[in-house]
């Protein structure tokens, strides 16, 4: 399946006047789509423009079927060094600037820091009761790095979220507790209380998190 995606993408690739175009019919959606999804997995090299030209280069030699330039099997370990080495960097150098972001945001009018190290920033206030641990909550969020980057948005999969408030990140549990139904606020979340050293998917080690929460709702 793998091989199947990548080799759709250098079809995409190879034709730039069509990747230039908005997809309009929904194959043509799912093929830009499909694009996306592997951009997100290689979000974790960092990936410079000239190292995804070089990126390129050897998807299309592996698809056309020329002769690589480079010998795969002796790269495996090396391509998974090279993933562990950006995302360490990477999340060193979001640990800098979310110190900076953290303390800033702090000072925002309205914003409590929790004794867990959470940051919670009321956008909207609701009017409805709040959730308690044992409830089911449903959610509509964008969450990113502190440099802005987005890494999970229920709005733009145009679909609600639905879980048990104890099954979350603890940075979740804890601010939904602290908004009431119809309400909207900012949660600044540590990695303590996120997705701590080892990170997750796009999610870097040691990466403090950025969600714009909307309660919509307590499930029944």
């Amino acid at each position: 399946m793998q091989r199947v995606i990548i080799a759709i993408l250098i079809t995409l690739i190879a034709a730039p006047v069509f990747a230039a175009e908005e997809p309009k019919t929904e194959e043509q959606k799912t093929l830009y789509a499909i694009g996306t999804v592997i951009a997100r997995q290689l979000s974790v090299f960092n990936l410079t423009p000239s190292e995804l030209e070089l990126i390129k280069q050897g998807l299309t030699d592996a698809v056309t079927g020329k002769k690589p330039l480079v010998d795969e099997a002796g790269y495996t370990a090396k391509i998974q060094e090279l993933a562990t080495a950006r995302r360490n960097a990477q999340g060193e150098k979001l640990a800098a600037e979310a110190k900076e972001y953290v303390e800033k945001t702090a000072k925002e009018k309205g914003a409590v820091k929790a004794a867990s190290g959470m940051i919670y920033l009321p956008i909207k206030d609701g009017s409805g009761t709040s959730p308690k641990t044992t409830d089911k909550v449903k959610v509509n969020y964008r969450g990113t790095l502190v440099n802005g980057q987005e890494f999970d948005s229920s709005y733009k999969r145009g679909q609600a979220a639905e879980f048990p408030l104890n099954q979350v990140i603890p940075c979740w549990t804890e601010g939904l507790q602290m908004m009431k139904t119809g309400g909207k606020a900012k949660l600044i979340c540590p990695p303590e209380i996120a997705y701590g050293k080892a990170g997750s998917g796009a999610i870097p080690p040691n990466a403090t998190l950025v969600f714009e929460v909307e309660l919509l709702d307590i499930v029944k």
